[in-house]
């Protein structure tokens, strides 16, 4: 018996793989591991590592931000913001220091831009209520 695990990001899926034997990912309460036979369940994921892997292979990573967990029967859906996927710990490290800083920096200017804009209508309200 497998599972099928699917992680879908906003813009679209990033896994769909069918043979799965196990899943291990990173909750509030700690990590959780599913085998094929474990009972439905929802989990609220948090940023970290998930592993998968499929029949006689080796393990494969997923670094994901925070999302959700659902497993219904053999199915296991993810759903995350954002995820990069690697088959080595190293590589998947420095991709996520480059995507995610990438997405930080762009989170930030644009936090910047809109605090700006919020001044400048607060001060044009605060114009019109003194005329």
């Amino acid at each position: 018996m497998f599972m099928h695990l699917k992680l879908q990001l906003p813009f679209g899926v990033l896994v769909d793989k069918s043979g799965v034997v196990r899943i291990v990912a990173q909750t509030r309460e700690g990590s959780i591991g599913l085998l094929p036979r474990r009972l439905d369940c929802v989990a609220a994921l948090v940023p970290g590592i998930l592993v998968y892997q499929c029949e006689a292979q080796p393990d494969l990573y997923v670094a994901v931000d925070e999302g959700v967990l659902v497993k219904s029967g053999e199915e296991v859906l993810v759903s995350v913001r954002r995820a990069v996927a690697g088959g080595d710990l190293g590589q998947l490290r420095a991709a996520v220091a480059r995507e995610f800083l990438e997405l930080d920096a762009q989170e930030r200017s644009l936090r910047s831009s809109l605090a700006k804009i919020e001044s400048n209508l607060v001060s044009r309200l605060a114009a019109l209520h003194r005329a």
